[in-house]
């Protein structure tokens, strides 16, 4: 018993390091250790995926309300291109976007869009009437496109395009003009376009005689440049009459003398 209980001693001593050995490097590579970190960005199986991928956002497409824009990576791109698009993405500029020009459909009537992106149904609209010392008063009409007519007196169209959380992302207003306000218009628009007309005439006249103009200098000197010769000898022969005339009358004069 005694033996046994001696060659038991000696094993545990034995075991002893190798058990704190394992026990020790468990607690170095246990779960003390961080997760490895996903690389940002979306994968794309055309790009390289061992280097680092850097964003790059391009320019919205419009100045107010609601647009899209380019996504493009700066590296990892396929065939050595320093930037590619891996997408689009909404973008969102000034809700105010000022006043718009409707779309005339006749002299009476016309048509007022609000602003949006493709596909329309994600937005609400909402029209409201705008009258000078008057409340603004919201229109049942909750589509994109509004049709309206002259009436007596102008009136200002406002649209808000919103989401359907409720908040405004674009704003635009319109002007119809009474019928009086185009009609007192009218004489001095054909007024102008009388006088544009003639202005055009002119400018036309102008234009064609400078042409000929220049078409008969461009004439003149190719056939210098191809008669050289001929011009030559012709301001020879003219230079040696103009001479022998100076010579003549010097002669005349002497005689007289």
């Amino acid at each position: 018993m005694a033996l046994r209980a001696g060659g038991a001693a000696e094993l545990l001593a034995l075991l002893l390091p190798l058990l704190l050995a394992s026990l020790a490097a468990g607690s170095g590579n246990g779960t003390s250790a961080k997760p490895t970190e996903a690389p940002s960005g979306n994968a794309n199986p055309g790009l390289h995926a061992t280097e680092s991928t850097k964003i790059e956002y391009g320019e919205c497409t419009v100045t107010c309300g609601i647009g899209i824009r380019e996504v493009l990576l700066t590296s990892g791109c396929p065939a050595a291109e320093t930037k590619c698009i891996i997408g689009v993405e909404e973008c969102e500029g000034p809700v105010d976007c000022g006043w718009g020009i409707p779309i005339s459909k006749g002299p009476e009537c016309m048509k007022m869009l609000c602003i949006y992106i493709p596909p329309e149904n994600r937005f609400k609209y909402i029209w409201k009437k705008l009258i000078q010392n008057q409340t603004a008063r919201t229109l049942p009409n909750d589509t994109s496109i509004v049709e309206v007519c002259r009436g007596n007196q102008s009136v200002t169209y406002q649209c808000e395009t919103r989401r359907k959380k409720g908040s405004v992302i674009a704003s635009v207003k319109y002007t119809v003009h009474a019928k009086t306000e185009i009609q007192a218009e009218e004489p001095k628009r054909i007024q102008t376009v009388h006088s544009r007309d003639k202005t055009d005439a002119i400018l036309i006249f102008c234009l064609v005689i400078g042409i000929i103009v220049a078409v008969g200098v461009f004439s003149a000197m190719i056939f210098m440049i191809l008669h050289w010769g001929v011009v030559k000898s012709f301001w020879k022969s003219k230079s040696g009459q103009d001479n022998q005339e100076k010579l003549t009358n010097k002669i005349s004069l002497h005689n007289l003398e």
